[in-house]
């Protein structure tokens, strides 16, 4: 008999047919409040699951008492509670790895777009007010020289230092629970703390993940400490920094501006002071959004299911050192 697992958002025809041939599935497109009494429903003798935007709180998943497995379409955790998950021996499985290159380009990409004021100025073009040649209120920055501190050195902040030492020219500096040799020797970066890589960086570049320990990790404390030239870049989560204290840094000028692809609240209203400051570059959460990487990972994750659901976790268990096996 089939195993019975949910898959909580649209994919692909051909991934979908991958998981109906190896599981019995319920679909939902999204989780909201029309279907959530039923989603709750269906858990009650889910032993899989597989989808990714929605929060998997330990409430809701007490209600799924045969759960053998989860396989999330990202390489965040956040939605779910890995500890939870590990006291019921329920791996987590994820997507690192396939997304590393994109998410890198568009971390670069804000960079380059902050430096240069790309959108302030293309805006300045579409909206009929550039009428004469440009002057210094308006000049950008050069990327190319300068230092790159990155807070979280994992795979993408080092595809994300590798295009700045490689590319630009750019010193290398990090802050990382652990030092990285392969970023020490490949691309001559100096590990050194938090607090001496805000005050000397001229780009900072946060790429960690949402822990108890990383939560509101850069506030006005940490603003304050960075050069007034510093430009700061946010790929992680929002929740890794205090959103309110950068709309202050960014508005009274103790930091030149940001480059943000993550928000404290996504969608971002419209209404965000951040839409407000012609410093601030806002990206939608696109680290990933090209179709070749957003099939990679759903592909990938589909694996993971199939695997875990098979007694492999072996490959993207992002709880494994929390497991009894």
């Amino acid at each position: 008999m089939k195993k019975k697992i949910i898959l909580y958002r649209d994919i692909p025809a051909q991934e979908r047919l991958r998981l109906d041939e190896q599981f019995n599935v319920t679909f939902f497109n999204g989780i909201n409040e029309d279907n959530k009494d039923a989603f709750k429903a269906a858990l009650a003798d889910a032993e899989g699951l597989i989808g990714s935007s929605t929060d998997m709180s330990p409430e809701l998943l007490d209600l799924a008492p045969k759960l053998k497995a989860a396989s999330t379409i990202s390489v965040g955790t956040d939605q779910y509670n890995l500890a939870y998950l590990a006291k019921r021996d329920i791996p987590l499985m994820h997507t690192p790895g396939v997304l590393n290159e994109t998410t890198a380009d568009t971390m670069f990409t804000l960079i380059m777009c902050a430096a240069r004021r790309a959108v302030e100025l293309s805006n300045m073009v579409r909206e009929g007010r550039w009428t004469s040649n440009i002057g210094e209120a308006l000049y950008g920055t050069d990327v190319h020289g300068k230092t790159l501190g990155i807070i979280g050195m994992g795979r993408i902040g080092y595809a994300i230092a590798k295009r700045g030492h490689f590319g630009f020219d750019m010193k290398i500096q990090y802050s990382n629970r652990s030092r990285k040799p392969d970023a020490e020797q490949d691309l001559n970066a100096t590990y050194m703390e938090m607090d001496e890589l805000l005050q000397t960086s001229d780009f900072v570049c946060v790429m960690t993940p949402l822990t108890p320990d990383t939560e509101r990790l850069i506030g006005a404390k940490e603003f304050a400490m960075m050069k007034k030239s510093a430009i700061f870049i946010n790929g992680s989560r929002g929740k890794v920094i205090d959103e309110a204290a950068l709309v202050e840094a960014l508005s009274n000028g103790t930091i030149r501006a940001a480059g943000l692809d993550v928000f404290e609240v996504e969608p971002l209203p419209g209404n965000s002071p951040l839409c407000k400051l012609d410093n601030a570059v806002l990206f939608p959460h696109i680290g990933s959004a090209t179709a070749e990487t957003r099939l990679a990972m759903i592909t990938c994750a589909v694996d993971n299911l199939i695997n875990a659901l098979n007694g492999d976790i072996s490959q993207n268990c992002a709880n494994q050192h929390l497991l009894n096996r």
